[in-house]
């Protein structure tokens, strides 16, 4: 998957992206809320290569994209998919924290759901948030998905037991009749 937009390339992550990838990957402002926190710039060398052996669509795996900005070629984040099972993807988003609050998280999760339901015809989106990370949640919200469950103190995360939220979004109702529904 390689698309361009006005303003952002969604393409492969790339071994001269291992520095960027560390660097904003281990930020404390980001790792917070992040699964996967690179300890060494050679976790995300190991990272990337690892990536060039997963395609999408193969069950179990996380296929990670590179977020560009189009002009530059700037690494500013990356966009997770997981593929939970054959009907099921899991979503999951990293911006530097320079390059936040500037759209192109709303913009790429919106390119993410184009994909997955239109070109993949996959039934159900999910994403789960810290619900400290208030402006995740509103990116989530704000695209459509629907809160589905809170977990109280499901999550270890460095500092103690941390809360989970689970939001979801259904294939038809995202890929409404552009006349019947806003998004």
């Amino acid at each position: 998957m390689q698309i361009v937009t006005a303003r952002l390339r969604i393409d492969d992550l790339r071994p001269e992206d291992a520095s960027a990838l560390f660097a904003y990957r281990s930020d404390p402002e980001v790792a917070r809320y992040q699964g996967w926190k690179p300890s060494a710039l050679a976790d995300a060398e190991r990272f990337i290569e690892a990536q060039k052996h997963v395609a999408p669509d193969t069950l179990g795996a996380w296929w990670q994209r590179a977020i560009r900005l189009r002009d530059s070629g700037d690494l500013i984040g990356d966009l997770g998919l997981h593929f939970v099972d054959a009907d099921t993807v899991e979503l999951g988003i990293s911006l530097v924290p320079a390059q936040q609050h500037h759209g192109y998280a709303r913009d790429v999760l919106e390119l993410a759901l184009d994909f997955v339901f239109g070109g993949l015809r996959k039934h159900r989106v999910i994403a789960s948030a810290d619900p400290r990370n208030t402006a995740c949640v509103r990116l989530l919200e704000g695209v459509g998905l629907r809160r589905e469950a809170h977990f109280r103190e499901s999550l270890r995360d460095g500092e103690g037991w941390a809360d989970d939220m689970l939001f979801a979004m259904l294939e038809k109702e995202w890929l409404v009749p552009a006349d019947t529904e806003d998004r």
